[in-house]
């Protein structure tokens, strides 16, 4: 008895010891990432969340909203310089990720609670505000594109209209891919997130951005822009699995609602996307708003405004002259 008792003592002590070296090393590799990718623009204070956003350029508003494990950094790589000659664009980091905060009641290892599109929408909507926004083109890709369509179906007067980049639109068949569900667990968020933080390689995160880009591929210097070690952080990735892994059931109501959007709305979407099917979520979606319009872009994969950014441009230059912003 006494033995058995000694080897439990010893091998909580071991146990105990490894997910103290787990965590020391995650933490150093977060403050590496964080240090060398500071922010980028300013800070907005919603609410008591902070929402880190930039601005830049002239002209009618433009919000940027990136999809799942992004940043406003996925944007500022060569969207907004193609934009900001024309347009006042405002790139914005979501709740949880880049340099934006979780609201009050989100966020730690124990807690699996995922902020709900509507409110990401009205914190983003809040610092938008901030910095003088009026009457915003929209842009949202894949899960960005939630929120925004969120964003309209909350603000219907004062958006002017919807741009929709592989955006996760409609309620899929099946689950979401393993990791996604233990992540978003408390055991996985307390114990698995620390381990894939402190000890994922850079050659398996550029596999995974390879895939993310697939059939093409991330453009030279992309890498070293966006800066995936802040996605590998542990709030960073807790918020991301959490949201992703809760979105289904938003996205399955607000479905409903989307024939009461009166708004110019263009949708992209590459025929080559398995991350966000265009046949499950935006072609649906272009019969579900009146007036949509869908363009096709064969060949291109989940990534459409690095694949063919001059269609984006051009999409977003119609979605401003339907509006009447030009």
């Amino acid at each position: 008895m006494r033995s058995g008792l000694k080897r439990m003592v010893v091998a909580l002590l071991i146990a105990l010891a490894l997910f103290a070296v787990v965590q020391w090393r995650a933490a150093e590799r977060e403050i590496t990432a964080e240090e060398t990718y500071p922010a980028a623009g300013q800070y907005i204070d919603v609410d008591g969340t902070r929402i880190h956003l930039t601005v830049t350029g002239q002209g009618p508003d433009i919000v940027l909203i990136h999809g799942a494990s992004g940043s406003l950094r996925d944007f500022t790589f060569d969207v907004v310089s193609r934009l900001e000659g024309d347009y006042r664009v405002i790139a914005v980091d979501r709740p949880g990720m880049g340099r934006s905060d979780r609201p009050e009641g989100y966020g730690g290892a124990w807690n699996t609670a995922a902020e709900p599109p509507a409110l990401q929408a009205d914190l983003l909507q809040g610092a938008a505000n901030a910095v003088g926004a009026e009457n915003p083109i929209v842009l949202g890709h894949s899960y960005g594109g939630a929120i925004a369509l969120s964003w309209a179906l909350t603000r219907p007067d004062d958006t002017a209209a919807l741009v929709l980049l592989a955006a996760a639109s409609n309620p899929w068949p099946g689950e979401l891919g393993p990791l996604y569900r233990i992540n978003a667990s408390p055991a996985g968020s307390a114990l698995v997130i620390p381990l894939i933080t402190a000890f994922t390689p850079e050659s398996y995160i550029r596999d995974i951005v390879d895939t993310i880009f697939a059939p093409q591929h991330a453009p030279d210097g992309y890498l070293d822009h966006f800066g995936p070690e802040m996605t590998l952080r542990r709030g960073t990735m807790r918020a991301n699995a959490q949201q992703v892994n809760s979105l289904k059931p938003y996205v399955t109501e607000m479905k409903d609602r989307y024939p009461g959007l009166d708004l110019p709305v263009e949708i992209l979407h590459g025929t080559e996307d398995d991350t966000v099917p265009m046949d499950i979520h935006s072609e649906p979606l272009s019969r579900q708003i009146p007036g949509a319009v869908l363009t096709r872009m064969e060949g291109v994969g989940h990534m459409p405004h690095h694949a063919d950014p001059d269609a984006v441009v051009d999409a977003i230059n119609r979605a401003a002259a339907r509006a009447g912003l030009r």
